[in-house]
């Protein structure tokens, strides 16, 4: 990958499809993660206002201290750079206490981790509609076109998508090009979502590398007894989750109505 033009495309891109919009910026979550940070730092060369919201809900303290030291490195190599923190906790408490409990129920405690990303994604564009500001998503190409890691209608309720058509691999190969922190560089991918923080990889079963493997070899139209071992193992693994989240993945479905049942 050409790294330095890639970049160079990106910041143009984001900076033309806002100006053209007649919008003033972007606002963004800042997780600690790698691909916010990418994200973020893009949005801050295309010099238009760039905030920075930390949305906390039960969060690990070292995401928490990851997302500051970002920040703090985004404000001092640019001045289109502000941040806010919205402690969400108390709101996500108090919508547990409102809704009936469902504690036998299996699917709480993601149908929760859900929630916590839908009440982030409903305070950036908050902030979006005050300033007049795009809401910049952070899902790279295997999360969002590969197995849907991402909640619909949470960081999957964006206005536009600067890093959907990168990798993993490539999205660490531009925040390395960034200089960016070597804390975010090297910390260990995970949604944040869940109170035991567990990894991207141990919730999906398979790393980013493997599944980006897995992903380009579905593209180049293998089937699962092409492989064996671990390879198959995957390889399955990916298939199973890109066909569950296809209504993640593509378009929502519309019904369309036959002409003459309108007449």
């Amino acid at each position: 990958m050409q790294t330095e033009k890639v970049v160079d495309h990106i910041v143009n891109w984001l900076k033309d499809y806002a100006t053209n919009a007649n919008m003033n910026g972007f606002v963004l979550g800042i997780s600690g993660g790698i691909d916010s940070a990418v994200v973020s730092a893009l949005c801050a060369k295309t010099g238009l206002r760039t905030l920075c919201v930390e949305i906390p809900i039960h969060q690990h303290k070292s995401q928490v201290t990851r997302a500051q030291q970002h920040i703090s490195f985004l404000k001092e190599h640019f001045a289109n750079v502000s941040n806010l923190e919205v402690d969400l906790t108390p709101v996500f408490e108090e919508f547990k206490n409102a809704v009936p409990p469902a504690e036998e129920n299996p699917n709480t405690a993601l149908a929760l981790a859900n929630t916590r990303a839908r009440l982030r994604m409903t305070t950036l564009y908050y902030f979006a509609g005050l300033h007049g500001y795009l809401v910049a998503g952070t899902g790279n190409k295997v999360e969002d076109f590969g197995v849907g890691f991402f909640t619909k209608y949470g960081d999957g309720g964006v206005d536009l998508s600067p890093i959907a058509d990168l990798m993993k691999s490539e999205v660490y190969d531009i925040a390395r090009f960034l200089e960016l922190e070597n804390d975010i560089i090297e910390a260990i991918p995970t949604d944040g979502l869940f109170d035991d923080s567990p990894s991207d990889e141990e919730q999906i079963g398979a790393s980013y590398d493997e599944l980006e493997w897995a992903m380009k070899k579905d593209d180049e139209g293998h089937q699962v007894t092409s492989f064996s071992g671990r390879e198959q193992e995957v390889f399955k693994i990916y298939k199973r989750l890109n066909l569950a989240n296809q209504h993640k993945i593509n378009p929502i479905p519309v019904c369309e109505i036959p002409v003459h049942l309108k007449n």
